[in-house]
Formats: structure tokens, C-alpha cells, sequence
């Protein structure tokens, strides 16, 4: 899994950290996601994968 995030498009609701925060940050200053690591261990997918699916802005690519 490889994760992509357009952080024109993050409005920086916070539902990715809620839902894997092992992966998803927020910048101190905007709240604009951040992805801590983009290329997340197996036990990790269906939370990253329940973290793209709630983002409001469908900033977050997985391929």
C-alpha cells in the first residue's frame, strides 16, 4: 500500500488521525494532514483504508 494525500484538498478535519493515527499527523500551525508513513505495514491497511474512506475532502490516494 502506498499512500498519496493532496494537502490542497485536506481541510484538516482530523478524521484520518482519529482513524490511524500511526500514519496521519497534523501540522501544528493549519491542520493540514501529514502522512508519517506512506507506506504502512499490513496490520495497519484497513484503518488507513477507513481513514480515506471518512475524509471529508477525499485528500487521500491509495494504491
Amino acid at each position: 500500500m502506498q499512500i498519496a494525500v493532496d494537502t490542497d484538498k485536506c481541510c484538516a478535519a482530523g478524521q484520518c488521525v482519529l482513524a490511524a493515527p500511526e500514519v496521519f499527523d497534523q501540522r501544528d500551525e493549519d491542520g493540514i494532514v501529514v502522512v508519517l508513513n506512506a507506506t504502512p505495514p499490513a496490520d495497519q491497511h484497513a484503518a488507513v483504508e477507513e481513514a480515506a474512506q471518512i475524509c471529508p475532502a477525499a485528500a487521500i490516494t491509495l494504491t
